[in-house]
């Protein structure tokens, strides 16, 4: 069984086949979903889909590229959010660099980041970061706030893997998910091969980033198998064994009990 530790399904890409998709997920090889806020719209309807499916759970948070949309009114509604019971995470949050180039919108990014890895903090919850060209600003805000006493994941993984060392050190887990199995993914297949499998989670970000064969194609929890058989290829394991812990580690991080 797999817990897909980062996914989107209150996207509109799944606007058509939502139930059915997530159900036939998790009557099969699916055991848990992680579905992750990006905003405040999409915290609550993160939050509504946990609420009628028991194996899902959500991340509340604000994603670097809509921190504009944060201010003392939401900030307060978005803190109220990680008391609800299925609420395992704060996230996704962090920095991107990729679609703001502007000084001043990176410093806003580091505020909220900074303040939502201290919210998490307040309510002892995990976070899942979100850091897209952004590596050195993301570490020493890190290092600043002593992030080693806030549990979490990096997700989506796209830098060295002398820098997931790095994280791993600190005590945060590396997501990993479809981009891993492609040609030209030589960090991220490097990073998958150098760090212990103990910390890895499998994570797809549904409905973006398929995996071979189907990149460029709406992605889902199902497709978690190709991302899973790579990173026991690199690793000289078994699937199997890549499933199992994997699954432990996102249990464990997130505190999810096995579903039965």
């Amino acid at each position: 069984m797999i817990f897909e530790s980062h996914a989107h399904y209150d996207d509109e890409k799944f606007d058509k086949d939502r139930d059915l998709l997530i159900q036939e997920l998790l009557s099969g090889r699916i055991c848990t979903i992680m579905n992750v806020g990006v905003s405040i719209e999409s915290t609550k309807t993160t939050i509504a889909l946990a609420e009628k499916y028991a194996q899902v759970y959500a991340a509340a948070g604000v994603h670097p590229s809509d921190v504009d949309e944060l201010n003392e009114e939401n900030w307060l509604w978005l803190k109220k959010q990680t008391e609800h019971p299925k609420v395992a995470a704060v996230g996704e949050i962090g920095l991107d660099y990729y679609w703001e180039k502007d000084k001043t919108a990176q410093e806003k990014q580091k505020y909220w980041f900074m303040r939502q890895m201290e919210l998490a903090r307040e309510c002892s919850l995990p976070v899942i970061i979100h850091s897209r060209d952004a590596a050195e600003d993301t570490m020493k805000i890190m290092q600043s706030i002593h992030a080693e006493e806030i549990a979490g994941v990096v997700h989506c993984y796209s830098y060295s893997p002398e820098m997931a060392k790095e994280f791993v050190k600190m005590g945060y887990y590396i997501g990993v998910g479809g981009v891993v199995t492609f040609k030209n993914a030589k960090k991220l297949k490097e990073t998958a091969e150098q760090i212990p499998l103990t910390r890895i989670l499998l994570e797809t970000d549904a409905p973006y980033m398929a995996p071979e064969p189907y990149r460029g194609k709406r992605n889902d929890s199902g497709k978690l198998i190709f991302v899973a058989e790579k990173i026991a290829e690199l690793k000289g394991v078994s699937v199997e064994e890549v499933e199992e812990t994997t699954r432990k580690n996102a249990q464990e991080l997130f505190r999810i009990e096995p579903f039965k």
